[in-house]
């Protein structure tokens, strides 16, 4: 078995189910929420794609919980990107209570956060070389590190 300076494993990684629901539902909250953030407030595509958004937001955190990695610093498998589960129920709990509450502009600042917190920033740190995804993209699809 051949390692890579990081001692990753090169061979073929596969995704499992868990991460394959986790990762589906992440990629599609990275795509659909710029939909949910440009289009005209308050019309049925915003309303949709905002729905949505927080559809598979909810199940992208629901599904992460299970993710555990022994190789990074842990507590029981549960790494620091752990915290994120409670950072997105907290934003996406607050967003919806300040829309119900007729709070636009919280509302609009809270979804905005969320989503360049937990879709671009934590998505980014995922594509690091020493995490599983930097490894599946950098190494076996790109061939690059």
């Amino acid at each position: 078995m051949a390692y890579s300076p990081l001692s990753i494993p090169l061979e073929p990684l596969t995704l499992s189910p868990l991460v394959a629901v986790h990762l589906t539902a992440a990629l599609g909250a990275l795509a659909i929420g710029p939909v949910a953030l440009w289009v005209p407030k308050g019309g049925h595509a915003h309303r949709a794609a905002g729905y949505a958004w927080v559809t598979l937001m909810v199940i992208t955190a629901i599904s992460s919980f299970f993710i555990r990695d022994t190789r990074l610093p842990n507590w029981q498998g549960f790494t620091p990107i752990h915290g994120l589960i409670l950072v997105v129920f907290i934003s996406l709990f607050v967003g919806l209570r300040q829309m119900l509450k007729g709070n636009i502009q919280a509302h609009s600042k809270t979804m905005r956060g969320a989503y360049i917190g937990s879709c671009l920033i934590a998505g980014a740190f995922t594509l690091l070389p020493g995490r599983y995804l930097g490894q599946l993209v950098w190494h076996q699809w790109l061939g690059w590190l």
